[in-house]
């Protein structure tokens, strides 16, 4: 790994505030013969912590219930205990019905301790292995966060204790946007007044064109608007660049030397993401970190990139992946090869809070986390954060499970999506 990577991994570990304790060496030890054996010992690893309840939590009732485009999902024990998510509406809006025909008819009569289990068997219960991808993992990690919030109810624990030690009670953020089919002087312009909103300390753009296959929207945006952007914030500032796989192997890595030569802290997609083989050339042949992960579906895919360094930053999203049972198994495993998650955030619905419950408990969090602003269309009350950016950084809510109320009578608004 060369320096510059190093460095970025360095700052990893210093630059998160709010730290509640301290990172300490991970229990499994690198086999630099077999690495894949030791990741595999990650992937074994329970990751709910089922001894926090000693008496079984049998589902009840799962439903999914619709307001408009808002997709509510409660989950009730046979004791009356409760949980709510929202799920990802722009997603559930097309997949609502694999949740309540392929996924709700499973889980009722399942002891919800048994979680890590239950996700196995129904990802091949009626063969909803065929649908792996956001078709399946969006509305499996809508279930699973509301079996989240219920037991964290139960416990009395935030969400991220059920999985992990909270490590971080509070998170820098970075401004991440999206300004493409604009000049790169209108992008900087909206660029610099998201980031006034907010004051991070670090900020996030898009490149090339969208899986465009080495077009720029427009035409010489992208190199423009690098040094753009490194001169309107200064040394200083913490910057990422995102091409959402924009470019064949000789572009990406052309434009990776550009994001090179202008101190660009990390390289997001720069090829499509399912090309592994090409995304590893990509991290060879440049010094900037590559970052993705964003649309991977696959434990296995993930194992493999990290194993074989084609990623250097790993970024599950946690409604793509199917929650945060398993992509805090891809966090572990990047933990032991040292490299830092810094998970995708989806943008509607409640990802946010989410992102924030799983990033305060997983051991290797990246210095800055994406940050798209809040969602205010969704009525809701928080004892313990004011959930706003305050000099670039967001308390995370420390109440029982999600550490939200959301308004009853916008719930009672919804109705029950049948199958």
């Amino acid at each position: 790994m060369n320096l510059n990577r190093r460095n970025f991994l360095k700052s990893s570990s210093l630059a998160l505030v709010g730290t509640a304790t301290s990172h300490s060496a991970s229990s499994f030890q690198i086999d630099e013969k077999n690495e894949y054996s030791n990741l595999d010992k990650i992937l074994t690893k329970p990751v709910l912590k089922k001894e926090l309840f000693p008496a079984p939590v049998i589902i009840d009732t799962l439903e999914l219930l619709r307001y408009k485009n808002n997709f509510i999902c409660r989950v009730r024990s046979t004791d009356g205990e409760e949980g709510i998510s929202v799920g990802n509406n722009m997603q559930m809006v097309s997949l609502y019905p694999i949740f309540t025909e392929r996924l709700q008819p499973f889980f009722p009569g399942k002891d919800a301790r048994d979680l890590e289990k239950i996700l196995e068997e129904v990802y091949v219960y009626q063969s909803n292995y065929k649908l792996q991808s956001l078709a399946l993992w969006v509305p499996l990690a809508t279930i699973e966060f509301a079996v989240l919030d219920m037991l964290g109810k139960i416990a009395g624990k935030p969400m991220g204790e059920l999985i992990g030690k909270i490590y971080h009670n509070e998170i820098a953020v970075y401004q991440a946007n999206n300004f493409r089919g604009k000049t790169a002087q209108e992008s900087i312009e909206g660029i610099k007044r998201q980031v006034e909103e907010t004051q991070a300390k670090a900020v996030k753009f898009k490149i090339g064109g969208r899986m465009s296959n080495n077009a720029d929207y427009p035409p010489g945006r992208t190199e423009e608007l690098i040094p753009l952007v490194r001169k309107t914030f200064g040394e200083n500032m913490t910057i990422y660049a995102d091409s959402n796989g924009s470019y064949t192997v000789d572009e990406a890595i052309r434009i990776g030397r550009v994001l090179q030569e202008y101190k660009i802290d990390f390289y997001e997609e720069p090829v499509p993401f399912d090309w592994y083989e090409d995304t590893l050339e990509v991290a060879k042949a440049l010094a900037v970190p590559i970052a993705g992960g964003e649309q991977e579906p696959s434990m296995h895919n993930f194992r493999w990139l990290i194993a074989n360094d084609a990623l250097q930053i790993v970024q599950p999203d946690i409604f793509y992946f199917g929650g945060m049972i398993r992509s805090m198994k891809v966090a572990l495993m990047a933990d032991l090869l040292g490299k830092p998650c810094v998970p995708h955030i989806s943008g509607s619905g409640l990802g946010y809070l989410y992102m924030m419950h799983f990033v305060s408990a997983i051991p290797n969090a990246g210095p800055f986390h994406e940050f798209k602003g809040f969602n205010n269309e969704i009525p809701l009350e928080c004892k313990t954060s004011d959930l706003e950016s305050n000099n670039g950084v967001v308390t995370v809510p420390s109440g029982p499970g999600l550490g939200v109320e959301i308004d009853p009578e916008f719930i009672g608004r919804h109705k029950l999506v049948k199958g």
